[in-house]
């Protein structure tokens, strides 16, 4: 329900037995089970509602909703592999795929530098 694990609620269930008492806490838990049957029957309710009056509106709503729901996973890094390595070797009108020459310098792939190996220098890129 909530994400607790099975030690979580019986701490809470010794610490509810030791505030309330053995005498108040059945009539408590029936109590907080009504009163959550309540919360969601409400809920639900509101959402049917909303759902019942908005109609296709709520659909339009929901897609601003979901774009910003893909930028919190959205990672800078991976962004930048993506869009300025890959495509120059992925996308069909790339130099490799219309048999041309490339127009600038051309970024090749390479193997791991091994241990005590010096990496390569661009004269151009300093």
């Amino acid at each position: 329900m909530f994400g607790l694990s099975l030690e979580h609620l019986s701490v809470l269930l010794i610490a509810a037995l030791f505030i309330l008492g053995p005498e108040r806490l059945p009539e408590t838990a029936r109590w907080l089970a009504r009163t959550i049957h309540k919360i969601r029957s409400f809920a639900t309710g509101a959402q049917d509602q909303l759902r019942a009056e908005l109609g296709p509106e709520l659909q339009q709503l929901r897609k601003p909703l979901q774009e910003l729901q893909a930028l919190r996973t959205f990672d800078p890094k991976t962004a930048l592999g993506r869009y300025l390595l890959d495509d120059a070797f992925t996308e069909p009108h790339s130099a490799a795929a219309t048999n041309t020459a490339p127009a600038g310098p051309v970024a090749t792939a390479r193997s791991p530098l091994k241990p005590g190996e010096r990496p390569p220098v661009d004269p151009d890129a300093t």
